[in-house]
């Protein structure tokens, strides 16, 4: 049989049926857009020719890793006010520096920085939130990354929405662009959360994502003052708050998910509604540990995700899984806790599946989408390598020498095949000397 690629001689970590099995000197065939064969090498066919070989005899290969959070545009804020509060980071620092910087130039150069990273550090799929997301939409496509491109509602003035009372209908307006248009493109809506958008906001936006059958993305829960907050004005806490609009349900993802009581476990595990946990983000503004290895008994589908720039600093989901470890150990004072098997599978097939794609993508199955990654195995931190469980805690971005999207090949030894990083990145620097410039 004839194949589009051949990946040979690899050490192959499928990460199917939530294994960690391992196919020591391997092969993976990929056929068009989809995953053909993979199995040892002495199963190859030795009618078995491909148009591209890759010999993978110093890689390990495994799916790409899947970050279920991010705003992308924020490379440009990266570091910009760190080592603040979440309340005044967002509303003293981020909102104005949007309301100043944000348009569509802006959101696509920045945008396609975001991209670049995520692939250099082994994010095939990425789910995003922000405004301007048209302009978003069109730099993942170029990127080669796939991608969930959530248009982001709030109930003020927004860039790109001046008057929010079109909030909604400029959602619609991005899911009639872009429904079907683009092969490895989900539009989606982002309700950024219970304390900016408004119950009627709320539930226009969950009617709408509904009737398209889009992803419904929504910060939840992210801070004590948070919680409060919700008490003192819905008297219920923010997952009951939005369990009573009816916005709780399989296709609605909850960001950060901090705070939680057994109740709101409970809710999130009754109504199936998918959970994005940014353990850098929370550690680096001080929101405290989500409980994982609570909703991971409860059965909730949990992904992992970097949230944006500003709030972490970089897009390297190998960190977020050494982080989403071991805080949940240091919790619990427990090292059995959200071992490397589930850490692992937040970051790939749990990832997949909260964001409606697990069917797709997400692990290394003939039938699913070729995405897949494949890490050098000569870097002294990857060896020597017993078992998969190493790659949650040693393993880095820096690690991935090449990208496969979709059946494609969008990074090989290191090197962009589909855009000009460093025409990004130049034009990234001049939009960042209007934020540092005097007012």
């Amino acid at each position: 049989m004839d194949y589009d690629l051949l990946i040979t001689d690899a050490t192959i970590l499928p990460l199917a049926n939530d294994g960690l099995e391992r196919i020591d000197r391997g092969y993976l065939a990929i056929k068009g857009e989809r995953i053909a064969a993979l199995g040892p090498m002495r199963e190859l066919p030795a009618a078995g020719k491909a148009l591209i070989t890759i010999d993978g005899s110093d890689s390990i290969v495994m799916p790409g890793l899947i970050n279920t959070h991010c705003h992308a545009a924020m490379t440009l804020f990266r570091g910009l006010a760190d080592d603040l509060p979440l309340m005044e980071w967002l509303n003293n620092h981020i909102f104005p520096a949007e309301a100043r910087f944000v348009n569509a130039e802006m959101v696509y150069w920045c945008t396609r920085l975001a991209a670049a990273e995520m692939l250099r550090s082994g994010t095939t799929c990425v789910a995003d939130g922000y405004f301007h997301e048209d302009a978003a939409a069109s730099a993942f496509c170029e990127t080669g990354i796939r991608a969930v491109a959530a248009q982001g509602v709030v109930d003020f003035p927004a860039p790109g929405v001046p008057d929010p009372a079109g909030n909604i209908a400029a959602v619609e307006q991005f899911l009639d662009t872009w429904q079907g248009r683009e092969p490895l493109l989900t539009p989606a809506i982002f309700c950024h959360a219970p304390y900016t958008c408004s119950p009627e906001t709320l539930q226009r936006g969950k009617e709408l994502a509904r009737q398209r059958g889009v992803p419904f993305f929504i910060h939840l829960a992210e801070t004590e003052f948070e919680v409060q907050e919700s008490l003192k004005k819905h008297g219920v806490t923010p997952t009951r708050h939005l369990y009573r609009l009816g916005v709780l349900d399989p296709n609605t993802v909850a960001v950060h998910c901090v705070w939680l009581n057994a109740d709101d476990q409970r809710l999130l595990a009754e109504t199936g509604t998918r959970v994005a946990s940014c353990p850098g983000s929370n550690m680096k503004l001080a929101a405290g540990i989500a409980p994982l290895a609570e909703l991971r008994r409860n059965g909730v589908v949990i992904g992992l995700g970097t949230d944006g720039c500003a709030s972490n600093n970089n897009l390297d989901l190998f960190e977020e899984m050494d982080l989403a470890g071991k805080l949940q150990k240091v919790k619990h004072l427990d090292p059995t806790l959200l071992p490397a098997r589930a850490v692992l599978g937040m970051a790939t097939v749990g990832g997949a599946e909260a964001l409606g794609l697990g069917e797709q993508i997400g692990s290394l199955v003939p039938g699913k989408k070729a995405d897949c990654i494949l890490l050098d195995r000569k870097q002294a931190n990857l060896l020597p390598l017993y078992g998969a469980e190493l790659l949650t805690s040693a393993a880095t971005g820096g690690d991935v020498r090449t990208v496969i999207v979709n059946g494609r090949v969008v990074m090989r030894d290191r090197r962009m095949m589909l855009f000009d990083e460093t025409e990004t990145m130049a034009h990234v620097r001049e939009l960042a000397k209007k934020v540092t410039a005097p007012t």
